[in-house]
């Protein structure tokens, strides 16, 4: 029966003309700078643009998404394999009806599992890059032999660090490794828990300007996120910020980042060479 409704499902979206999901990497130099959080009300924002969204939380062993929406996952990517599920059986609903998956411990394993098992998980996330307008891979802090991979397959990365001078020479350090791997992989910056907006713009002009020296590539802000005492209130009752109080102050600054996002930023529509399966196939069958 699940090949069947897996069968029916590809047809009805080849009928919808076979959009493929952008796929964005959140990630960060360093932990503790509020990036899982910003992923799942960044996610949330864009719900409210009727979007279709999934976050896939790739923090293996600190992955959190699930305590700030206060969610108990029943399934996560190890049990996909352990029972032999669908992709689509191991998918949460959460907040504001953005979809989530929970990773568990097991992904680390991916890449070293026989071919078969691996053919397995790539024919399954291919299942998803037609039923989502964006998947948002909420990456660990730092780069780990299996997160590279996703990383270096998305269509883009957003890196999120605070002002602090030990965050920013982190941010530098993953911008640089990312891009010695692949320069053309767009990368977009917030800067997040900014005292004020002279602050954060000072943190985006150094880490521009390092950048733009010694990569000799562009970083693309696309917002400050302020320091809010609603953020603190909402993670303690493990409710997303954006819906804690849809109108504090680092609320109404998500709204606008992400309606700046997909205004302006990214075209949705955009063709790129590869699909993200494909990248994805591609770079771990190259290492």
């Amino acid at each position: 029966m699940s090949d069947q409704a897996a069968n029916l499902r590809r047809k009805i979206e080849q009928l919808k003309g076979n959009k493929q999901a952008k796929t964005i990497a959140i990630i960060s130099g360093k932990g503790g700078v509020g990036k899982s959080n910003f992923a799942l009300n960044f996610s949330i924002g864009l719900s409210d643009q009727e979007k279709k969204v999934l976050i896939f939380d790739l923090d293996i062993g600190m992955g959190n998404i699930d305590i700030l929406s206060g969610l108990s996952p029943r399934q996560s990517i190890v049990n996909m394999f352990a029972h032999n599920l669908s992709i689509h059986d191991i998918i949460e609903t959460g907040p504001n009806a953005v979809s989530y998956i929970a990773a568990g411990s097991g992904l680390s394993e991916i890449f070293t599992m026989d071919e078969q098992k691996f053919n397995f998980f790539l024919n399954q996330l291919d299942e998803l890059m037609t039923s989502y307008d964006y998947i948002i891979f909420d990456m660990g802090a730092g780069v780990s032999n299996g997160s590279i991979y996703f990383m270096l397959a998305a269509d883009e990365c957003i890196v999120v660090t605070t002002t602090e001078p030990t965050s920013l020479t982190d941010a530098y350090a993953i911008i640089k490794h990312v891009t010695s791997q692949n320069y053309q992989l767009p990368m977009f910056l917030v800067v997040n828990r900014a005292h004020s907006s002279k602050s954060g713009q000072e943190t985006i002009n150094r880490l521009q300007q390092v950048v733009r020296r010694f990569l000799e590539r562009e970083l693309m802000p696309i917002g400050i996120i302020p320091e809010d005492k609603t953020v603190f209130k909402a993670v303690s009752s493990q409710t997303p910020f954006m819906l804690y109080d849809p109108d504090a102050r680092v609320s109404l600054v998500m709204k606008q980042i992400v309606k700046q996002y997909v205004s302006e930023k990214i075209n949705i529509e955009k063709k790129t060479p590869f699909s993200f399966i494909k990248r994805l196939k591609q770079i771990i069958t190259e290492r």
